[in-house]
């Protein structure tokens, strides 16, 4: 399959080409639980899914002031003192769960960073909360609005450490994913192994299978 150039631009508004492109699945993966759903950058979605619409976020905050002031980090939901490790960044992901069961997982461009397919994650910004930041890299790597539900865990990872929150899919369209994603997956909790081969991705997966 020859190379495509990512429909959005990179953070300094170069071209991202993407060398080996996913193949969208057919309709009927997104509807069938047993079954794994991938979309490309502007590829056709059902109009919506378990209820909820597949729609871009044109609400989306457009700086970090907005971001730190997101809907859908306030859930009570108990969580320990994050510790910062020397020498790690201090990063948040959020693993997007749907009521069929199905995980959501994001097929970085080009594999970065060793990274086929993984979990929505991203560093924090200074001053930014890591529940604003689990919901900023939802929306930017795989399309999707999410709302955190409970804490998962915390992990350290190659060059970060790293706490996961769950999270449910409240609007977004992974279409819309950003230029860090090549593709965006609706994968079988029991199929994530065979996906997620990453070993930083090991401890999220006993977790989750």
């Amino acid at each position: 399959m020859p190379s495509t150039i990512h429909p959005k631009q990179d953070e300094n508004g170069k071209p991202v080409s993407i060398a080996l492109p996913h193949a969208p699945t057919p309709p009927g993966s997104w509807i069938d639980p047993l079954r794994t759903a991938t979309v490309v950058p502007g590829g056709a979605m059902p109009a919506s899914l378990n209820g909820i619409a597949f729609q871009p976020w044109s609400g989306a905050p457009a700086d970090n002031a907005g971001w730190s002031a997101v809907e859908g980090q306030e859930a009570p939901f108990a969580e320990p003192a994050f510790e910062a490790m020397p020498g790690k960044r201090v990063a948040a992901g959020v693993v997007v769960e749907e009521p069929d069961g199905r995980v959501w997982v994001v097929h970085p461009s080009n594999a970065f960073g060793g990274y086929p397919a993984t979990f929505p994650k991203g560093t924090r910004d200074p001053g930014m909360s890591l529940r604003a930041t689990a919901i900023r890299e939802a929306w930017e790597e795989s399309g999707l609005r999410v709302v955190l539900g409970g804490f998962l865990c915390d992990l350290v990872r190659s060059r970060s450490k790293t706490r996961y929150y769950r999270g449910r899919r409240v609007g977004g369209c992974p279409a819309d994913m950003g230029w860090e994603s090549q593709a965006v997956s609706l994968v079988p909790r029991a199929r994530l192994s065979d996906m997620l081969v990453n070993p930083n991705d090991a401890p999220l997966l006993a977790l989750l299978v």
